[in-house]
């Protein structure tokens, strides 16, 4: 999918989502379980890193055992491409560090 900045319809995020991605209260968020604060942090600085590249920037709150993340794109007014795109990159990291997504 193109990071683009058009809003996505409530169908095409659920298709375009990672695996435990959901729409809470009209932003895209995840909740990973870390199981420690260190790889908490770890997956901050890494979720960091993208959001810088992509000059495009989510909230994030770190607790211990839990990394929590929600995006929307504040310019438009809703969840657009880049917030898939970032929300795919936050994936992927937490993958690389054997952190799954939070059950509720």
């Amino acid at each position: 999918m193109a990071a683009s900045t058009k809003i996505l319809s409530p169908d095409e995020i659920t298709q375009a989502a990672p695996a435990g991605w959901r729409m809470e209260d009209g932003l895209l968020t995840a909740r990973f379980a870390t199981g420690d604060f260190a790889t908490g942090l770890e997956l901050v600085a890494r979720l960091g890193a993208s959001a810088e590249s992509a000059n495009h920037h989510p909230d994030v709150t770190l607790t211990y055992p839990t990394v929590t993340v929600t995006l929307t794109s504040h310019d438009v007014g809703g969840v657009t491409g880049r917030d898939i795109a970032l929300a795919q990159q936050a994936s992927e990291h937490a993958a690389a560090l054997g952190v799954d997504v939070a059950a509720d």
